[in-house]
């Protein structure tokens, strides 16, 4: 599987796009005006305790007070075995935290929606191989890391450097998937690193006023290269020559086995156009995802969940029905694994697929699913296919999806994604104009509205119109207002 990394750099926005197999699976946008939080540490201030839900405000300096719950607090004074035994665990929040108190917290998820962002006190660290924790013991492997012999190579070395530690900063780490067949220097190069950045960090922890930022993530051009190239990553290509060098000057410093695979794209053509992931990104905001039989894909996002949807549509299959529906469910997993990443879509998904009588398809579209879904960078958990053909899942969500970064809600139908028709709103005129004249004495009306509505009143309504005027006593008149919206009107007493 080839593998490549574009990154377009702008004053205004960086964004990178993912692309295996020519294919666009990946894209990551972070605008100048409305970078990620993601991985930031802040010195905040508790604003408000709240025991009924276990959770407190704080105010880490943004627009919306943060929200941080009692178990993202008590993480650095219980242990995760006393936690794993249940809610009950959780101790007071009131016990913890106290209006005006100042609290080091870090950020897991960027502000969604109306949703503040999501905050917890067990910091952790990133680096190239390894996260560090301070004030944890705990030395954990990532789990994509299957090999028994590289798991227990990886934390041997840890160990030693653990040991080999002669400052005075304690701390856990998790083995990170990019780890696997590194060498053990470094590994251990990985670990001077973070504890010189963890010192440079409790320093300003300090001396540092609440609220305030105590340290930022690296810009998403640089975490690019720290969390996503791999050594099937053939090329990464870059188009800023500023960018460009500083990458390299990062990649150099940290990660040089990649140097070669890195290069400065100068050409005319925009590098998004290299695989058309400009087009691949437009088609991402769609609802419908059409698939190469004639099936297709309907993606609904919601607050609670995202719900999708998969039909046979113009796909007729060969051989029976039952073949049909396998073969377009199978085809649904693979489109719909690549959406969802692509899409950045988290948090509680929902898959209609079309009913299989069969439980060997059932099995083998669970499988495919699963399959798919093992290259996503997010931690996915997926249930098996119940009597009603669905399939449960949540997917991590710590940023917003695509959708939210380049949209926003329809000012005409409120995000509803329909209109009134127009015959709605004419009903809806004829009641408000018999409201209206049972409260107030007018001697005529002035219905200001679109175009659509006033032609539809002036043609097919002209009876009910003109019945309406006979009941009122009173005449109507109609005036086209061109920037009304289909359901705006306003009725004028004259």
């Amino acid at each position: 599987m080839s593998e490549e990394i574009l990154i377009n750099v702008t004053p205004v926005e960086t964004r990178v796009a993912l692309v295996e197999n020519g294919m666009l699976q990946e894209a990551y946008i972070e605008r100048t005006s409305r970078k990620g939080i993601v991985g930031n540490i802040y010195k905040g201030k508790v604003v408000r305790v709240l025991p009924g839900m276990e959770a407190a405000f704080v105010d880490i300096g943004l627009e919306r007070a943060a929200f941080i719950h009692a178990s993202d607090l008590v993480t650095n004074q219980v242990s995760p075995d006393e936690l794993s035994d249940g809610p009950k665990m959780v101790p007071d929040i009131r016990t913890l935290l106290r209006e005006g108190q100042s609290l080091v917290v870090q950020v897991t998820k960027d502000p969604i929606g109306t949703k503040g962002a999501r905050l917890t006190t067990q910091l952790s660290i990133p680096s190239r191989y390894l996260v560090f924790m301070p004030g944890v013991s705990h030395i954990g492997i990532s789990q994509r890391i299957e090999d028994d012999n590289e798991r227990a190579r990886l934390k041997a070395v840890i160990e030693e450097g653990v040991a080999a530690e002669v400052d005075h900063i304690t701390g856990g780490y998790i083995i990170r998937t990019a780890a696997e067949a590194a060498v053990a220097d470094d590994l251990l190069g990985d670990m001077t690193y973070l504890h010189r950045l963890s010192q440079s960090i409790h320093e300003r922890m300090a001396k540092a006023p609440a609220p305030s930022v105590v340290y930022q993530d690296l810009p998403l051009f640089i975490r690019t290269i720290r969390d996503l190239i791999r050594p099937q990553t053939e090329k990464v290509r870059i188009d800023s020559r500023e960018s460009y060098h500083r990458v390299m000057e990062f990649v150099q410093e940290f990660v040089t086995e990649f140097a070669d695979k890195v290069e400065y794209y100068p050409g005319e053509r925009p590098i998004f156009d290299l695989y058309s992931v400009e087009d691949e990104i437009q088609k991402a905001l769609s609802r419908k995802v059409q698939l190469k039989s004639g099936g297709y894909v309907i993606i609904d996002q919601t607050e609670a969940m995202t719900t999708i949807d998969i039909n046979t549509g113009a796909f007729v299959g060969h051989r029976n029905l039952e073949e049909t529906i396998f073969k377009t469910n199978l085809e649904a997993a693979r489109a719909i694994s690549r959406q969802l990443r692509l899409r950045n879509l988290g948090g509680i998904i929902i898959i209609d697929f079309i009913d299989m009588d069969d439980p060997e398809h059932q099995r083998q579209v669970h499988r495919m699913l699963e399959k798919m879904l093992e290259r996503d960078h997010a931690k996915t958990k997926i249930t098996g296919v119940s009597e009603l053909g669905l399939v449960e899942m949540t997917r991590k969500r710590t940023t917003e999806s695509l959708g939210q970064v380049l949209c926003e809600p329809c000012p005409i139908c409120d995000g509803r994604g329909f209109l009134k028709t127009a015959e709605t709103v004419c009903y809806e005129i004829f009641r408000e104009i018999l409201r209206v004249n049972r409260a107030y004495e007018v001697e005529n009306y002035l219905v200001m509205a679109s175009q659509n509505v006033v032609d539809r009143l002036l043609d097919e309504e002209s009876d009910n119109v003109a019945d309406l005027e006979t009941f009122i006593s009173k005449s109507i008149r109609f005036q086209v207002e061109p920037f009304y919206s289909q359901e705006q009107y306003d009725v004028v007493l004259l």
